[in-house]
This record gives C-alpha cells, structure tokens and sequence, in this order.
C-alpha cells in the first residue's frame, strides 16, 4: 500500500504552490535544524516571516509564493521596482494642531524602524525609497476636539510613489488619525504607529482612489500597557489594493481591535491582510473584516492571523470575515489561521462566512411592501453599516455611507 501510495505522489508531482505541503497549508516556509534534529525539517511559526530593511533580501514576486498567490502580481512590476518616487507623485498634506508634526525622520533615526520592519518586496521598497518620513505626534494626555488628517492625493495613474508615516500617540491621549488616498498612482505606503501606555488611539485608513489607482501598503502597530488601539481599514477605490495590518503589544493590559470594509466592483482587486501577534500577557484582539463583491472578476481576499505565543497568558482574541456576494463572476478568498502555543488563555477563535443575499431577508423586507431592489440596498447597507457606525466620525461616516450607495447604484445601472 505504501508503494502504491509513492508511486501515486511520484506520477501527480510534488505541490506547485510555495508554501504549501501535501498536509495542507504552511504560513511560513519549513527551515532546517540541523543542530538538534539531525537535518530534519521542522515548521516555523507566522512571526518568523521574513522582516528586513534591504531590498535584497526580498526577490521579486511570482505570484507562487505564499504571501502572494491571491494577488495579480504581474501588473505591479512597477510597485516592486527599487525606484524613488515620481516627483511629486502624490501630495502629502497634514491637518493637525500646531506642535503635532514634529521633524521628519531620516532612516535609521528612531523612533522610525522601531516598530515597522518591511515584510514584503512592496514595504521594503517604500521603506528604502522614503528619505525622510513624516512624524506625526499626539502628545501625552492630549484629546484633540477634531481627528488628525493626513491626506494622501495622487497625482496621476502609473507614477510611482513611496511613503513611510510614523505616528505617535502619548501616554494616556484620546485622539483620530484619518490617513485618506485619493486620486491616482502607484503607491506604496508604510504606516508605523506607537501607542503609549494608557492611550486610546483609532486609525481610519480610507481607500477611496480614482479606478486606474494601485496601492499596496503595510500598516505596524505596537500597543503600550493598558492602551486601546483601533484600526479601521476602508476600501471603495483603486484597481488593486492590498494593505497589510499588523499589531503587536509592549505591555499587559492592551486592546487592539482592526476592523476592515470593502466593497470590491468589477475586475477590481481588493486584498487585506492581518497579523495580530499577542506576545504579552493578559492581552485582547478583535478582528472583523466584512466585504460586499458585484460584478464579473471582481476580486476580494482577507487572510487573518493570530499568533498566541506561549508566555500570553490570559490572552481572549477572536477574528472573523464575512462576505456578501451581490452577482455572478466575483470571487472571495477567506483565510483564517489562527496558532496556539499555550492552552492558558481566556479565549480564542475564528469564523469566516461567504455567501449571497439571505432569501429569508429579502422575503421579510418584500412581504411588508418593499419593492426587491430597494430591499437589496438595504440588506447590503445594514451588513456593511456595522463597521461604518465604529468610526465615530459623524462627517466620514455619512460620507462613506454615501460612497456605499453609490457602489450600489452602479450595480442596478
């Protein structure tokens, strides 16, 4: 039987995907250890992926590789080039109070590095290709009246932009930070965050570029002590965009929670990604991602990992992604992975739903007299709406509603 069994692997061949082994899916390639296991290849964890600031060290994608296979890496040369940025490519402005953009940093100066290490070609050529990164701090105990603004505005399809933006948020400050892409071009963008022990600090990132707009992005958060630290991730527009969002914390008593909606049109490519690494005591993550997908090839994908490392005692985390399919001819890819290394914990899981519209909805809201499409818009607005409701700004809420609206009323035309 075992014979047969070789043979049958021999005539298929081995699995084409890097990454992947005949048991299934592996986050992280296998290394060797040759110093204890006599050369027997044994399983990294997700946290050991690779991290560098050298451009080298990262080969161009394939598309065969595990952290790239959902995403249409052939177009996108242009974003892996190691190339400065095009002029001014896009327009960097701040809305902030006077005295809360500091200095730019240069590489190397800290705090920059300190949180945020590129893990993949697109965030290490950002990196290397960002002089000077904007600085952006919220000082102790400060609670601005009006969100942080930084506004990102394209200055046209296929230019090349680099951008690294560190933010601080001090001890014990309540404040937003809006990060808003419009326009077009081909940008990719950093985002290293630093929350002080006892801060509550929310990051909106909104996608809302024009349709020829490619964007790929890595956001890094490290949580202090007793912190709360919300990242909410929206995106409308763009042909392809891909952010990452990773969090980690420095001290017990920490709350992180990345929040995601996306609403993915036709031949439109919308990727994200999350990495929540509890490697400290007594720490909580919430995860939820939440998409709508109309139109032919219209392309979503969420891959979400949890990491509880054997010293996070205590730790309670849940992640979970949801799709709503509206036609034929779209596409959701839905990961979720999740590793244990310690059964203390308080608790720990992950769920993932894609689907169309509930029958039983629709039937409900057409029984008591509304029309079909109008009871549509309001299943898909209601699925959507609970992620919009967590951003607590009035102003971009309504604008996002509307933005939603009319990614619905593109649909019925």
């Amino acid at each position: 039987m075992t014979a047969e069994i070789t043979t049958e692997k021999a005539r298929i061949g081995a699995p084409s995907i890097a990454g992947f082994t005949e048991e299934g899916e592996a986050l992280v390639p296998a290394k060797v250890d040759h110093s204890h296991n006599h050369g027997v290849t044994v399983m990294s964890s997700r946290a050991e992926r690779l991290t560098s600031f050298d451009v080298a060290d990262f080969a161009l994608p394939t598309g065969r590789e595990e952290e790239w296979r959902f995403t249409p890496v052939r177009g996108l040369a242009n974003l892996f080039s190691d190339v400065a940025t095009d002029g001014e490519a896009a327009a960097v402005t701040v809305e902030a109070p006077e005295g809360f953009v500091r200095d730019s940093l240069a590489q190397g100066a800290a705090p920059r590095g300190t949180v945020l290490t590129p893990a993949d070609r697109a965030a290490v050529v950002a990196s290397a290709n960002t002089d000077e990164a904007l600085h952006v701090v919220i000082p102790a105990d400060a609670e601005p009246a009006e969100p942080v603004r930084i506004l990102v505005d394209g200055a046209g399809a296929g230019r090349r932009s680099n951008a690294h933006f560190v933010l601080e948020a001090g001890a014990n400050s309540r404040s937003v930070v809006i990060l808003e892409h419009t326009g077009a071009a081909d940008h990719n963008g950093n985002l290293e965050v630093i929350v002080g022990d006892g801060a509550q600090l929310t990051v909106i990132s909104v996608q809302l570029w024009d349709d020829n707009a490619r964007h790929l992005g890595q956001h890094d958060a490290q949580v202090g002590k007793d912190a709360v630290y919300k990242h909410i991730a929206v995106s409308l527009g763009g042909s392809v965009v891909r952010l990452n969002s990773n969090v980690r914390f420095s001290g017990e008593g920490a709350e992180a929670e990345l929040l995601g909606l996306y609403f993915a049109d036709a031949g439109q490519h919308l990727e994200h990604r999350s990495f929540v690494d509890h490697n400290v005591a007594n720490c909580k993550s919430n995860v939820l991602y939440k998409g709508a997908l109309q139109g032919k090839n219209a392309h979503t994908v969420w891959v979400g990992d949890v990491l509880i490392q054997k010293q996070a005692l205590g730790t309670d985390s849940y992640e979970k992604n949801q799709n709503l399919v509206l036609t034929d001819g779209c596409r959701a890819d839905s990961v979720p992975n999740l590793e244990i290394e310690t059964g203390l914990i308080e608790g720990a899981g992950h769920a993932s739903s894609t689907g169309r519209f509930d029958d039983e909805h629709l039937f409900y809201l057409m029984a008591r007299g509304i029309p079909e499409d109008v009871a549509r818009r309001l299943v898909v607005r209601g699925f959507l709406n609970e992620i919009i409701q967590q951003i607590k700004v009035p102003a971009l809420e309504e604008r996002l509603t509307e933005e939603v609206e009319r990614e619905l009323a593109a649909n019925e035309n």
